[in-house]
């Protein structure tokens, strides 16, 4: 009865943990086309950062992160990026992912703007980062959605975020559990 998720970035990895039933798999980043066909048949959700890689390569050689590493990186992350095109245009559950610590908390919503140049629509990315992420943990009756009885969670951005992805990037008012936690300066 527990939703269970597994961190694979290797094709064999990936394959095993959806044949054993995970609930998610993030990272996935070496898939191949048999790994996307029992993602879809399995009703696995995946959960792919594709915003990291540009972290890693703009902010590692300053971070002591040795030309090794950076090359696996641009090997790795142009793959996953490959693999994360491949994986919607074959209509897998996705979930926002954004290895939030490899970079600084807070530059996590610049994975959307890449969900979106890497085949997502606008709407296909924001619903993996609330109806999707709601429904894979089993808490769609409590989250994910703007519906009277949930729980109040909402944020606020400069523009559209439907015509701008990147909107997402500016948050000025979040509502949290029905309390304003963070507002404009000229609100205050």
């Amino acid at each position: 009865g527990l939703t269970v998720a597994t961190h694979a970035h290797g094709t064999a990895g990936i394959k095993a943990a959806i044949r054993a039933g995970v609930d998610s798999v993030e990272h996935a980043s070496l898939l191949d086309d048999e790994a996307i066909s029992l993602a879809v048949e399995n009703n696995t959700y995946l959960s792919m950062d594709i915003y990291v890689t540009e972290y890693i390569l703009s902010e590692g050689k300053a971070a002591g992160i040795l030309e090794e590493s950076l090359a696996k990186e641009r090997k790795v992350g142009k793959t996953q990026r490959e693999s994360f095109k491949k994986a919607v245009e074959s209509g897998v559950k996705m979930v926002f992912g954004s290895d939030a610590g490899v970079y600084p908390h807070g530059d996590n919503p610049r994975q959307f703007a890449r969900m979106v140049e890497f085949g997502m629509t606008p709407v296909q990315a924001i619903r993996a980062a609330t109806i999707n992420a709601a429904t894979l943990l089993n808490q769609q009756d409590k989250l994910g959605s703007i519906e009277k009885g949930k729980l109040a969670d909402v944020i606020a951005v400069p523009g559209n975020p439907l015509q701008n992805i990147k909107a997402l990037e500016s948050v000025s008012l979040v509502i949290k559990n029905g309390e304003v936690i963070k507002q404009p300066a000229a609100s205050r």
